[in-house]
């Protein structure tokens, strides 16, 4: 059942491009921005670039983070998903891996071209794509949270962002450090093992939890 709701929604991903492209694009131009904004001076660009690129991914996550549940919700399909004799947890765990597929991977393999534009070092932008790979799935699995219990309620865009934006910010700090660290000349594997602990405890955590919101939603 998990590689079947993996496989679905990665096949109406497909089907509706445009979405997907909207967060790609939406990344891209925010991150290619600041350079233009504050000039080709490298020292301030290589200092703001990891701050930068975390933001925009954080903010292009959470641009599609209303899509996880809603469409299902509408048409029916995820009361027959609740009516289901699988774990609720399993489904939604499979939801938040999709959605990491569709939104994160992008992202991840994008950021190393897109720190180019800021001069950063060949290891910083390896160390960057590692902050990015072990933290953008953490974006997806409490953004899932955030998208369940906001489900169905008008304007439920802007409360998905107060309710995940708090939550997101250890992850923020620690995958933007870890890049900071590097540049310094310090080490930066605390700062990814960090990162790493977050996505243990939100894999554990965060699909319960979604499954608890959906229910409640639901009723």
């Amino acid at each position: 059942m998990f590689m079947w709701i993996i496989k679905r929604d990665l096949l109406l991903a497909v089907r509706r491009q445009a979405d997907v492209l909207t967060t790609l694009f939406f990344f891209i131009i925010v991150v290619s921005l600041f350079p233009l904004s504050v000039g080709p001076e490298m020292n301030m660009l290589r200092t703001m670039a990891p701050g930068v690129v975390w933001v925009a991914a954080l903010l292009a996550c959470m641009l599609s983070l209303g899509r996880m549940f809603s469409n299902d919700y509408l048409d029916g399909t995820l009361e027959q998903m609740l009516l289901s004799p699988q774990s609720l947890s399993l489904l939604v765990l499979g939801k938040a891996s999709a959605h990491w597929l569709v939104t994160g991977v992008p992202l991840v393999l994008m950021a190393p071209v897109l720190g180019i534009q800021y001069d950063l070092p060949g290891e910083a932008l390896l160390v960057l794509t590692a902050a990015l790979l072990l933290g953008t799935p953490v974006l997806s699995l409490i953004g899932a949270i955030g998208a369940a219990l906001t489900l169905g309620l008008r304007g439920g865009g802007v409360l998905v962002s107060l309710l995940v934006l708090p939550l997101y910010i250890p992850v923020l700090i620690f995958g933007a450090g870890a890049v900071e660290a590097n540049m310094s000349g310090m080490e930066f594997d605390a700062h990814l093992s960090l990162i790493g602990a977050f996505l243990l405890v939100s894999g554990v955590f965060a699909p319960w939890a979604a499954a608890s919101a959906l229910r409640v939603s639901l009723e």
